[in-house]
C-alpha cells in the first residue's frame, strides 16, 4: 500500500489517501513546529508521493497553518486535487463566548475566516473539532446541512466527540432528511485505545470513516524518549512542555513504557523504526481510513510514508495487541465470550455482514490479503463460484465494473471501497492495465487474473 491507494472516506464518494498530512506543525507560533520553507518541502513531498488529504484547523498556529496551506495549494494549482479538511470550535476571541463553541453563530464566523486564510471558496471536509457539552446536536446538523447545500462545504465530520452524540447526529440526519456526517477524527495509538469500546463500533454501524490522530502518541512511540530511573529524557515537544498541565501530554506512565518496549522489540525484529511499527499498527486496524501524520522534517515524513509498505506478521501483531490491551469493566464484561455464550445458549453465532459484489470483482491488494482483510475470489458472491480464484465472468452491466473501466473513473492511482463492517482494503493493481487479460465493451464478458 502507498499514498496513491485511495479509499472512500466513510459512506461517501470522497476519495482520500491512506495517510493524511497533518499540519499542526506548520508554523512556529506555538513554540514548536517549522516555518514556511520546511513546511513547503514537506507539503510538496507528500503531494509528490501521491497524497491528496490535508488536515488543519482554524486555530493551528493561530491561523498560520491554514494560510500556508492556502498558499501552497494556490502555487501548485492543486485545488481540484487536494482534499482540504479544517475545523472549528476553539475560541478565537477571549471574553467572547460566541467566538468559540459549536453554535451556528460561531460556525459561520469560523468558516469565513478559514475560507479567507485558505484562499478558497469551499472546504472539502469541515470538522467539529470537539464537543462543547452545551450546543444541541440538531443545531449542528442543521447548520452543516445548510453549509453543504449553500456550497460552502462539501462534507462534514466530528472530532473528539462522544459516541452517543455521533449516534444522535446521524439518526437526526437520517430521519429528518439532513446531510449525514461521513467521518470521525479521534486520538488512537498503541497507548490510547479507548475508542475501541464505543466510537469504532459506532463508526462502523453508521458508515463513518475514522481518521486517527496522534498515532505516535505525540512522538512518544518514535523511541526518542527513554527512561532514566523515575524520570525520562529526550528531545521533543514533551521536553518543551514538561511542566504543562495539558492531559494530552501525560504519556510517561509505566504502562506506556511497556508498550514502547514491545514496539521497540518488534521494530528490531523487522528491521523497521519504532515509529513505522506504531504507525503501521494504527493504519491497519479495522475501521481506520486515513491516519494523520505530523512531521517537522522530510526524513520523518519519508519514514512515515514507508510505514504502510510492509505487513506486521500475525505473531508480532499479537505481541503489540497484548502489550497495549486496555481493561474494560462494566458493562463491557457482558460482551465477552463467557456471558455471550450464555446468551446464545452455547451455540455458534455470528452477525450478518454486508457484501460488496461489484467491489469484490477486483483482485485484493496483497498486503490486505496478508492481513486477512480480503476474501479469495472463490468465496465472493457474484464473482463466479467454483472458479477457484482464477477468473470471473461477468455479463453487462457488470462488465462496466471491470478494472479497466474502473481505472478510467479513478484516474491515476489505486482505490478501495468500504463496507458496513470493516472498511476492507479490497482493490486491484489498477495502474498495471497491461496485466488485465481481456476487457470487452457492453454485452461482452471480461476476465481478470
Amino acid at each position: 500500500m502507498n499514498l496513491s491507494h485511495y479509499t472512500l472516506l466513510g459512506r461517501s464518494g470522497l476519495r482520500v489517501s491512506p495517510l493524511c498530512l497533518g499540519t499542526m506543525t506548520f508554523g512556529t507560533e506555538w513554540g514548536f513546529g517549522v516555518d514556511e520553507k520546511p513546511s513547503r518541502e514537506i507539503f510538496n513531498r507528500y503531494i509528490g508521493a501521491g497524497g491528496n488529504f490535508i488536515d488543519t484547523a482554524d486555530g493551528y498556529t493561530n491561523g498560520h497553518s491554514e494560510e500556508m496551506i492556502g498558499k501552497f495549494v494556490a502555487e501548485g494549482k492543486l485545488r481540484d486535487r487536494a482534499v482540504i479538511a479544517t475545523k472549528f470550535t476553539f475560541n478565537a476571541e477571549p471574553g467572547n463566548p460566541n467566538a468559540g463553541g459549536n453554535g451556528r453563530k460561531n460556525i459561520y464566523r469560523a468558516l469565513e475566516g478559514s475560507l479567507r486564510r485558505l484562499k478558497t471558496d469551499y472546504i472539502d471536509l469541515y470538522y467539529l473539532h470537539a464537543w462543547d457539552r452545551v450546543t444541541p446536536v440538531d443545531e449542528v446538523v442543521s447548520t452543516m446541512t445548510d453549509l453543504i447545500r449553500a456550497g460552502k462545504i462539501r462534507y462534514y465530520a466530528f472530532s473528539d466527540t462522544p459516541a452517543w452524540y455521533v449516534a444522535r447526529a446521524q439518526t437526526l440526519a437520517d430521519t429528518q432528511g439532513k446531510e449525514r456526517l461521513i467521518a470521525l477524527q479521534l486520538e488512537y495509538s498503541l497507548v490510547e485505545r479507548t475508542i475501541e469500546l464505543e466510537l469504532i463500533p459506532a463508526a462502523q454501524e453508521f458508515g463513518l470513516g475514522i481518521c486517527p490522530w496522534s498515532p505516535l502518541a505525540g512522538g512518544f512511540l518514535s523511541g526518542k524518549y527513554r527512561r532514566e530511573g523515575a524520570d525520562w529524557k529526550g528531545e521533543g515537544r514533551f521536553d518543551q512542555f514538561r511542566k504543562s498541565n495539558n492531559p494530552l501530554l501525560r504519556k510517561f506512565t509505566e504502562r506506556h513504557w511497556k508498550v514502547l518496549d514491545a514496539a521497540l522489540d518488534v521494530a528490531k525484529e523487522l528491521g523497521k523504526t519504532p515509529a513505522q511499527i506504531a504507525l503501521n499498527w494504527v493504519a491497519t486496524q479495522p475501521g481506520m481510513t486515513s491516519t494523520i501524520l505530523g512531521a517537522t522534517k522530510l526524513a520523518q515524513l519519508e519514514d512515515n510514508i514507508g510505514a504502510i509498505e510492509f505487513p506486521i506478521p500475525e505473531e508480532l501483531r499479537k505481541k503489540l495487541d497484548h502489550a497495549s490491551a486496555i481493561e474494560t469493566g462494566a458493562p463491557y464484561t457482558f460482551f465477552g465470550p463467557m456471558l455471550q455464550s450464555r446468551i446464545a445458549g452455547g451455540t455458534a453465532l455470528r452477525p450478518w455482514t454486508a457484501g460488496k459484489t461489484y467491489a469484490d470483482l477486483l483482485p485484493a491488494e496483497p498486503a490486505a490479503a496478508a492481513r486477512g482483510l480480503a476474501r479469495p475470489t472463490s468465496e465472493i458472491s457474484g464473482a463466479g463460484r467454483g472458479c477457484q480464484g482464477i477468473a470471473a465472468v461477468a455479463p453487462f452491466p457488470l462488465a462496466n465494473q471491470s478494472p479497466l473501466l474502473y481505472s478510467s473513473l479513478r484516474g491515476i492511482g489505486l482505490f478501495r471501497p468500504v463496507n458496513n463492517r470493516s472498511f476492507r482494503e479490497i482493490h486491484g493493481e489498477i495502474q498495471k492495465r497491461s496485466a488485465r487479460r481481456h476487457a470487452y465493451r457492453l454485452g461482452c464478458a471480461y476476465h481478470y487474473g
